[in-house]
């Protein structure tokens, strides 16, 4: 072997011909950036009316699969190619599904920042006719009634999933079960009609209150925790269930110390897989909370207002001079409402991360 042989580069033959790592996502977001400036270019012009957002992410994939294809064809051959070309198109198509989502998410922060600041989050709408005013008051309703709502259903949901997963057996269990399914499909309007009706029967049919508006919720939010909740405690294994009788601990405490914490985070989701339910429902608060443009801190005495019912009313009212400052009030309302579940489900995920199980290796 010759001196020039031993003093030549070495190439390392399993790299070479291939793409550099992150070449792909590099792309994307580069063909991405491509058509969201040829539709903002668009927009400024005034071919369009405004941005399309939708239209540059879905056209930029399309790029992108393009893109990939033929630089990969170039660099590292045809096999490898036809596989980053399968790969591109199962993103693209993911990428497609939430096209609808990215659409609503993009449309309610652009218009939502309209009034997105300080005044609407700190006024109510009493003596508010024109501009100005604020969702105080149907910020503070949908916390309220949505924490009663909470508080009744989570202990009826999970007491109700613990008896099917570890006592239930027998026609009651299969009675409970079938109930449940029954209840998880009914229109969300039914469950205000129905605590509409039962607090008729007792306080007259004018009543209305923020807890018959938590009531409603509740009875839609009990079959979604009873049904998120039973499918997580049966995921726990059986051998946790077995080591605990076997050291003698009792059923019930096997189910306190052993089955739910194990299953916290899975249970934590449920629930507020549940809030989100319910938390944008406007048919049943509209019936039994009814609608206010003050503030109301009692939910036992006199109407409520919610974010949906507030989104709902402001936007009907657009009328008139004053109709693009209902519209922009309504947009913000909806970003609020976006905005609490959002924060809702980071809270959830923080205390499931806090309370989970320590597992040692």
């Amino acid at each position: 072997m010759t001196t020039a042989t031993l003093n030549r580069p070495m190439t390392n033959s399993l790299t070479a011909g291939k793409l550099p790592r992150g070449s792909a996502w590099m792309m994307l977001v580069g063909s991405w950036i491509v058509f969201g400036a040829i539709f903002a270019i668009l927009a400024a012009s005034g071919a369009t009316k405004d941005f399309n957002i939708v239209g540059a992410i879905f056209f930029g994939t399309v790029l992108f699969d393009v893109v990939i294809y033929l630089t990969s064809l170039l660099v590292e051959g045809s096999r490898k190619a036809k596989d980053r070309l399968v790969t591109s198109l199962v993103a693209t198509a993911f990428i497609i599904a939430l096209l609808p989502l990215i659409s609503l998410g993009w449309t309610v922060i652009v218009s939502g920042l309209a009034r997105f600041d300080l005044q609407f989050f700190s006024e109510s709408m009493r003596n508010v006719i024109g501009d100005g005013g604020g969702a105080l008051h149907a910020i503070v309703g949908t916390l309220l009634i949505t924490l009663m709502a909470a508080l009744i259903s989570v202990p009826i949901g999970l007491l109700t999933s613990i008896y099917l997963v570890e006592y239930g057996r027998g026609m009651l269990a299969r009675g409970i079960t079938f109930f449940v399914d029954v209840m998880t499909g009914i229109p969300s309007i039914v469950a205000g009609l129905f605590a509409y009706a039962l607090f008729a029967l007792f306080f007259g049919p004018g009543v209305r209150s923020g807890f018959m508006g938590s009531i409603a919720l509740s009875v839609l939010m009990i079959p979604v925790v009873v049904r998120s909740s039973e499918e997580i405690l049966r995921l726990v294994p059986n051998e946790l269930r077995e080591a605990s009788y076997a050291l003698g601990v009792p059923k019930w405490l096997t189910v306190l110390k052993i089955v739910l914490p194990t299953s916290l985070a899975g249970l934590t989701t449920g629930i507020m897989l549940s809030i989100a339910r319910v938390i944008g429902e406007t048919a049943p608060l509209l019936i039994v909370a009814g609608f206010t443009t003050s503030m109301n801190y009692d939910l036992f005495n006199d109407r409520m207002m919610t974010l949906p019912v507030f989104v709902y009313t402001q936007y009907t009212q657009a009328a008139g001079l004053h109709a693009q400052a209902s519209i922009d009030r309504a947009w913000t309302g909806a970003l609020a409402l976006i905005i609490i579940v959002m924060l809702l489900n980071l809270v959830a995920r923080i205390i499931a991360k806090a309370f989970a199980p320590k597992y040692g290796r």
